[in-house]
């Protein structure tokens, strides 16, 4: 049996990405002292795959193939509180009016989506 362990995002300014993801997740780093290229978060209470942020080079694909969904209670206000950390709304023409999804991009635009559970 296999279990998904960690979800790797390439970045390029690390600790702005850090700052953010962490902020957002509430995850905190695996290591007090980071590499200059890589970082671990781990969710702070345990329980979830870690997010590993990989400072390399890369460019955005547009629409993205593989993305986060985030599932919220509050969907309102998560929206509004990823926002204020820095994320951006993304507009999409083929948003399904009964959506239960906004489309976000964090602030290097690697978009995910905030889910109402």
């Amino acid at each position: 049996m296999i279990r998904v362990g960690s979800i790797v995002l390439r970045v390029d300014d690390l600790a702005r990405q850090t700052s953010f993801w962490s902020a957002a997740l509430d995850y905190v780093p695996r290591d007090d002292e980071p590499d200059d290229d890589f970082v671990l978060l781990r969710p702070r209470n345990g329980v979830g795959p870690n997010l590993s942020l990989d400072r390399v080079r890369s460019s955005l694909q547009i629409p993205p193939r593989i993305h986060l969904d985030l599932y919220a209670e509050d969907q309102r206000d998560e929206v509004d509180r990823l926002v204020a950390l820095g994320a951006t709304r993304v507009q999409w023409d083929r948003l399904p009016d009964d959506a239960d999804y906004v489309i976000l991009a964090d602030p290097e635009g690697n978009r995910f989506c905030v889910v109402a559970s």
